[in-house]
């Protein structure tokens, strides 16, 4: 799946690190949250499988935004644009 500039999607609510050792590149406080895709980055080795030397295929990196509001009830100010790996989004 591929999502397009101005897509809805949702961060997945996971906590692999929960279950054992992991690397996650996914912040806590976007998980569960809605995002928009600003752009598609290209696809580039998955960082949580370099972490454990295993092999890493190449996974389609996006630049997500966030309203500061939809991330911390008492929040302002600019968006907050995060570099998500696409098996950490699902259509809003």
């Amino acid at each position: 799946m591929s999502f397009a500039p101005g897509t809805r999607v949702r961060v997945a609510d996971r906590w692999p690190e929960a279950e054992g050792p992991a690397h996650i590149r996914t912040p806590h406080y976007v998980r569960g949250r809605i995002g928009t895709v600003v752009a598609p980055l290209g696809a580039f080795p998955n960082p949580e499988d370099i972490a454990f030397a295993r092999p890493a295929p190449a996974k389609a990196l996006y630049h997500v935004e966030f309203s500061p509001r939809d991330l911390w009830a008492d929040a302002g100010g600019d968006a907050i644009v995060i570099e998500i790996y696409e098996h950490w989004l699902e259509a809003a």
